[in-house]
This record gives C-alpha cells, sequence and structure tokens, in this order.
C-alpha cells in the first residue's frame, strides 16, 4: 500500500526550511529526517509514525487516536502511531508533527 500523497505533501509544508531535513522511504511510508533522526514518517497503513520522547509516552498515549508502535510484540516507547483521524486538521498535524520534529533535533546526529 503506498502511503498517502496528500497527507506526505501536507507534512512536507510544515517542516519546508527545517534544517538537516531530508526525506527517506521507510516503515512503509516516507518519513522526515532531521539531522538523520526520524523525525515523523506518513505511514503506508495511513496516518503517522512520530517520534516522541520515550519519558512522556503515556502522557502523549492518551492524546486521541495515538497508540504505542508495536515491533515483534512489544511496545516501543517513544515510537507513536496516530490514526488518520486524528491528523486530518491542519492543527492537529501541526502538534503531531511539530512533537517529532522537536524530539529530532535533540537526538546526535547520525
Amino acid at each position: 500500500m503506498a502511503y498517502d500523497e496528500d497527507l506526505a505533501n501536507r507534512v512536507r509544508e510544515l517542516v519546508s526550511g527545517e534544517k538537516g531535513l531530508t526525506e527517506q522511504r521507510m516503515f512503509g511510508g516516507l518519513a522526515m529526517l532531521v539531522n538523520g533522526n526520524m523525525a515523523v514518517a506518513v505511514r503506508g497503513k495511513g496516518g503517522l509514525l512520530v517520534r516522541a520522547d520515550p519519558a512522556s509516552s503515556q502522557k502523549v498515549l492518551g492524546e486521541r487516536g495515538a497508540q504505542a508502535m508495536v515491533m515483534r510484540g512489544k511496545a516501543m516507547p517513544g515510537w507513536i502511531e496516530v490514526d488518520p483521524s486524528a491528523c486530518a486538521k491542519a492543527a492537529d498535524l501541526k502538534r503531531w508533527v511539530n512533537r517529532g520534529i522537536i524530539f529530532a533535533r535533540g537526538l546526535p546526529p547520525k
């Protein structure tokens, strides 16, 4: 399944001008990386995958449409799947994208 091009373009608009930004196909979708660290990805299954501070994951998971990314049966702290309905509105999308960008900016460059 291809990722949502319209959503990808909306994310691109939000991150345009971000220093050190690159795009890469990843997780069946399109990821936006800051200095080599994934910040947010438009998922092939729909919605977003957002990096967040693992220490605040439980709080973030309480938001509408958010759930932990699960790999091999294990929840991955700091990796948040966001349902398409929870990022349909411009303000919601901006909040999720900003959360990922801010976290990725704080990581050492790769």
